[in-house]
């Protein structure tokens, strides 16, 4: 036998080698001893005694080959403000029109202005995201009705039309000129399109604020996707709370009772939605993003701040000073609340496990359900 320099490293052999078993003959002597003894065969995979565990564990998923199973959306800040600020448009359209019809004046001008402000952030935000303007523009050469991002674009194009003419009007209201120009033409034009503007923008004020919710839900995005039932309650409440608190900030107190009382059915509203999301994530194995993590964190601000806000938006009465410390409150928590949402629905898609147990329980109750026809449930 030749040997090397490397045999120094091999280990001393203590007498002579063992006679290896037959795999085969080993196998079947111990599994015959495990049933001898308790019962225990290769078809309960006990592996007891003497016998080998099996060399393939049982298979569990806990991963995707350490990918996730779906692609997160690529989304960054404006998305989350584009959908805050143009909530706060939608619902200040609802509340100029309010205005308009019930006389107060100064609500109606600081809520019509509000509106055509937001909604340009909101446009703003949205092509910042898309990257190019022209993109947006595209979006409007065709209408689909089965497509969201199709409809929203439109509702956010109709309510933008009919809040700039709202607000052109308002301030050609706000200015003297002399009679018999073109500009005092223009002036009674614009007050004869006042009204229909105000209508135009109120009717698109609710789709705007609760179409994108419906936005999310349209995607694969585990806990915006099985939040489709309670999310459109949760924007819109989220969205009322958050115009009225600007209102709250604004307006003087003596036009702002209804402000005041739409704030508090708003933060009332938003506390009892989230409420019941959470607890549908919950029973879903997938209320984890919203509880831990920055969105976690920014959720139970919200929470807070929604209870303070609303609070004191129930007991400001005539203090300016409280109400509009109420309406800050507010509109951070509806900001909040759509940060987190955001951040908890992108949490989500990184993890392969509320993509694939989601899944798992829908095949299931199919099965359960008799539905086994078709080529979702494949195996039985």
């Amino acid at each position: 036998m030749t040997t090397s320099s490397f045999d120094s490293y091999r280990p001393p052999e203590d007498g002579p080698r063992r006679r290896r078993r037959s795999s085969v003959r080993g196998a079947v002597t111990g599994a015959g001893r495990d049933v001898a003894r308790a019962g225990r065969s290769w078809l309960n995979r006990d592996g007891g005694g003497r016998r080998e565990a099996p060399a393939v564990p049982d298979a569990e998923f806990s991963d995707y080959y350490g990918q996730a199973v779906i692609k997160p959306v690529p989304w960054k800040h404006e998305i989350p403000a584009y959908l805050f600020v143009g909530g706060i448009a939608g619902a200040s359209g609802l509340i100029a029109a309010g205005a308009s019809a019930t006389g107060r004046h100064t609500l109606r001008r600081n809520s019509r202005y509000t509106a055509i402000a937001t909604v340009a952030l909101s446009g703003a935000a949205l092509v910042a995201d898309l990257g190019r303007p022209e993109r947006f523009l595209n979006m409007l050469r065709t209408v689909k009705l089965t497509s969201p991002m199709s409809v929203g674009t439109w509702i956010l194009s109709g309510y933008a039309a009919f809040a700039g003419v709202a607000t052109a009007s308002e301030v050609a209201r706000s200015l003297t000129l002399p009679r018999g120009g073109v500009l005092a033409l223009v002036q009674d034009g614009l007050a004869l399109v006042d009204a229909p503007a105000a209508v135009g923008q109120a009717l698109f004020g609710p789709p705007l604020a609760a179409y994108t919710a419906v936005l999310l839900s349209d995607t694969v995005t585990p806990v915006w996707f099985e939040s489709r039932a309670q999310l459109p309650y949760v924007f819109v409440a989220s969205a009322a709370m958050a115009a009225s608190g600007v209102q709250l900030v604004l307006s003087p107190a003596a036009e702002s009772g209804p402000v005041r009382r739409l704030a508090v059915a708003g933060a009332a509203t938003d506390l009892l939605a989230m409420h019941l999301l959470e607890e549908h994530l919950e029973g879903l194995e997938l209320g984890e993003p919203l509880e831990t993590g920055p969105a976690g964190t920014k959720l139970r601000l919200a929470r807070a701040l929604t209870v303070a806000g609303g609070i004191g938006a129930l007991v400001s009465g005539r203090s300016r000073l409280l109400a509009a410390a109420s309406g800050i409150a507010l509109a951070a928590a509806s900001a909040l609340t759509r940060f987190g949402i955001v951040e908890a629905g992108m949490e989500s898609a990184k993890d392969p496990r509320y993509t694939v147990g989601p899944q798992k329980r829908r095949l299931e109750q199919r099965r359960r359900e008799g539905t086994v026809h078709d080529s979702i449930v494949t195996v039985g």
